[in-house]
């Protein structure tokens, strides 16, 4: 019987003592914490990242559709590497551009055809990769080619892969892919010389 006191008089004991209750919880919590907080830090810089893709592609695209009749490949060079400032303070080695101008037929059971293309990677422009001149391209939404019967479209895309800062949450790298729309300010075809 005494030993049955002892165990309850221990019991009650154990339950009232509190001291390292918050050490023990803290334990506890701390894992759970970290993983979230590196998964916030992530998940914000690849939006960040993926953001700047988005941006890099509005610019050159906007760049190049306000051109007026022409556009040069040494200026069409010069509005790519916009993205370098554009993409700071993440690495842009892996940025990979694509500009396009495609001609919408107007009528409706003709394909949007590549007028020009050219592709460029970290800046520098590239031998293959375009989309090739005379080609169907059937890459424009359905809306763009509604509005643009008869017209020309510039195309803009850009491509890059985010590596994970730590690869704790997540340890692939994932492709970022954005491409803009534009018509020519001033109608009609961008020539490029």
């Amino acid at each position: 019987m005494a030993t049955l006191e002892k165990l309850m008089q221990w019991a009650r004991q154990f339950r009232a003592a509190n001291a390292g209750v918050a050490a023990v919880e803290f334990a506890l919590i701390l894992p759970i914490m970290l993983f979230v907080y590196v998964g916030m830090v992530e998940a914000s810089a690849l939006i960040s990242v993926d953001r700047k893709v988005q941006s890099v592609s509005g610019a050159v695209g906007d760049l190049v559709a306000r051109s007026k009749e022409s556009i040069t490949v040494a200026e069409l060079n010069d509005y790519v590497k916009v993205a370098g400032g554009i993409m700071t303070p993440y690495p842009d080695e892996n940025l990979e551009q694509i500009i396009s101008q495609i001609f919408v037929p107007l009528n409706t059971d003709e394909t949007p055809t590549v007028v020009w293309s050219r592709r460029y990677v970290h800046q520098a422009p590239q031998g293959t990769g375009a989309h090739a001149q005379n080609s169907d391209y059937t890459g424009l939404p359905d809306e763009i080619v509604d509005i643009a019967r008869g017209e020309y479209v510039i195309v803009a895309e850009s491509r890059a892969f985010y590596k994970p800062l730590y690869g704790i949450v997540f340890d692939q790298e994932i492709e970022l892919y954005r491409e803009n729309f534009y018509l020519p300010r001033f109608g009609g075809s961008i020539t490029l010389q």
